[in-house]
């Protein structure tokens, strides 16, 4: 068993396999990196005579974009912060716009309660007058907070109206004092003040009042066929024929040859009836297209009229006095 144990290849007697040339020539003959080589890392063997490779990094790749975004400059931040503080402003006005609106409900409300009902409150006549006030009228009560503006407009549009009826009247006494046969122009422009001036009120702006109030289709289409005939007789107050009782330019061109200050009154009545015509047409189209924006149509109109006609009390009663003398009349023929 000794023998068994012992290494055979520490005996120098014995030839040592490894010794042998051929395998000693082939291991001289074996790339010198070979020796080095680890299997268990990602390096791999040089061969002699060759330069090591540079380290590549393992980091991951990252794409890198060909433009760099741009810088924010101060105007780009002014413009966001402009655009920032335009939404802030636009959202305050609609709530104010919101908060004015509860807040004449409110008073309406308040109105109401304290008085049992809305009494009239216009035109501001003394308590101790025989006549009393024929209309309700409070823009701030009555029209929502987006018309309000329109309709003070109107509203002041219509006193210029009244305004320029009464100088026109001054206007005419004026020539009728120069010149003794425009009698006519001074008896028609009284007649005009006195008749166009309650028709001014109720035959167009009351139905401008009431559309907006009311949103109500029936009275703008009333409104814009009132007011058109309106702008018709602005544009002749303003040219001025004579002996028709308005101090238009043919009639204070006429004037001015016999009266220099008379002329003069004339030109500017003649001038508060132009910018007057001018007002009409601006506000005309104004109305049209805040009425085009309200949801307002013919069809509604026709439906409003058509409505209002059979719950008037007059109509009604009236249908029933006709129904029964028909049937009356039948009855007789029958008999």
């Amino acid at each position: 068993m000794s023998d068994f144990d012992s290494n055979p290849f520490a005996d120098p007697e014995i030839d040592h396999p490894f010794q042998d040339p051929s395998v000693t020539q082939v291991r001289q003959a074996a790339p010198r990196g070979l020796e080095d080589y680890n299997p268990f890392t990602d390096a791999k063997p040089v061969p002699p005579g060759m330069a090591p490779k540079a380290a590549v990094s393992t980091q991951p790749a990252i794409m890198k974009p060909t433009d760099e975004p741009p810088a924010y400059t101060q105007s780009q931040v002014r413009l966001e912060q402009s655009g920032a503080a335009a939404e802030l402003l636009r959202r305050q006005e609609e709530l104010e716009r919101k908060a004015a609106e509860l807040d004449r409900r409110e008073r309406e409300m308040q109105s109401l309660s304290a008085s049992g009902g809305r009494n009239n409150n216009w035109p501001p006549l003394p308590e101790k007058f025989p006549v009393g006030p024929c209309f309700y009228h409070d823009i701030a009560v009555d029209i929502p907070v987006e018309f309000q503006k329109t309709v003070k407009i109107m509203y002041y549009l219509w006193m210029l109206h009244t305004g320029t009826l009464l100088a026109n009247v001054f206007g005419c006494l004026a020539w009728f004092c120069v010149s003794s046969e425009r009698g006519v122009d001074f008896g028609l422009s009284i007649l005009w003040f006195l008749l166009f001036t309650p028709c001014s009120f109720v035959c167009w702006y009351r139905p401008l009042y009431g559309a907006f109030r009311s949103d109500s289709s029936f009275r703008f289409f009333a409104f814009f066929f009132v007011y058109i005939c309106q702008v018709g007789i602005y544009v002749i107050q303003c040219i001025g024929i004579s002996s028709w009782g308005t101090s238009g330019w043919i009639s204070a061109l006429i004037a001015l040859n016999r009266s220099v200050p008379v002329g003069i009154i004339m030109i500017l009545i003649a001038a508060l009836f132009t910018a007057e015509a001018v007002l009409s047409l601006i506000m005309l189209k104004k109305v049209h297209g805040m009425y085009r924006t309200t949801g307002a149509s013919f069809a509604k109109a026709q439906q409003e009229f058509a409505t209002g006609v059979m719950t008037n009390k007059t109509v009604q009663t009236a249908a029933a006095t006709a129904a029964s003398r028909a049937a009356q009349g039948g009855f007789k023929e029958q008999i």
